[in-house]
């Protein structure tokens, strides 16, 4: 199922804060953002041979979402992996580990969330998973959960959940305008709102 893109913040409203990855995973290009399912690759440390088995087995407008056990020292993907991603149709990449190639990489208008950079490429030796369970943090995410990021972070939704949350996420969306257009309509309008929020 194709979603659209909704701020992480309004996510996690949606759903009480639950399902922030931190662990230092950060967007790469701040104007880029992502909504999609995820198709998951669990790595050994220094591994990347799997993420190319995702590539054949991904939909269109997945996100591949990759467990490197927070591994900065090689890379899972520089710019020809990450171009391959774009080419069969992946919607972005996020990592638990790091990346290389960081200038082509961003040249390429494509989504990539990741704790690090480095120069050193990974190894095939083989040990890696596909579609399975994997953990970012203290975050489980399961193949065919939805995850949300931009710059604020990542977070990820349960399939079981997507739609209550989504419902409860653009009511929020919709309430927050709201108030912004009141609170912020002048100065007055601000000092009565953090009077009646303080009780003073």
């Amino acid at each position: 199922m194709k979603i659209n893109y909704y701020p992480t913040t309004a996510i996690s409203d949606g759903q009480n804060g639950e399902g922030f990855v931190g662990h230092g995973i950060q967007v790469i290009r701040d104007d880029l953002v992502l909504a999609g399912k995820v198709i998951t690759v669990q790595l050994p440390v220094g591994e990347n041979g799997a993420v190319l088995e995702a590539l054949l087995l991904a939909e269109e407008g997945d996100v591949l979402v990759v467990d490197a056990r927070g591994d900065c020292n090689r890379a899972i993907a520089g710019d020809f992996v990450i171009a391959m991603m774009q080419k069969v149709g992946i919607a972005g990449l996020i990592v638990n580990g790091a990346i290389r190639d960081l200038e082509a990489v961003r040249s390429l208008d494509f989504p990539v969330f990741c704790k690090g950079t480095t120069v050193v490429a990974g190894v095939k030796n083989g040990g890696g998973k596909v579609n399975v369970p994997v953990s970012l943090g203290a975050v489980s995410i399961s193949p065919g959960d939805y995850v949300f990021a931009d710059l604020d972070g990542v977070i990820v939704v349960p399939k079981a959940n997507l739609e209550e949350v989504l419902v409860k996420t653009k009511q929020k969306i919709v309430s927050d305008e709201k108030r912004e257009k009141e609170v912020l309509r002048d100065q007055a309008s601000t000092i009565a709102y953090l009077q009646k929020v303080t009780q003073k």
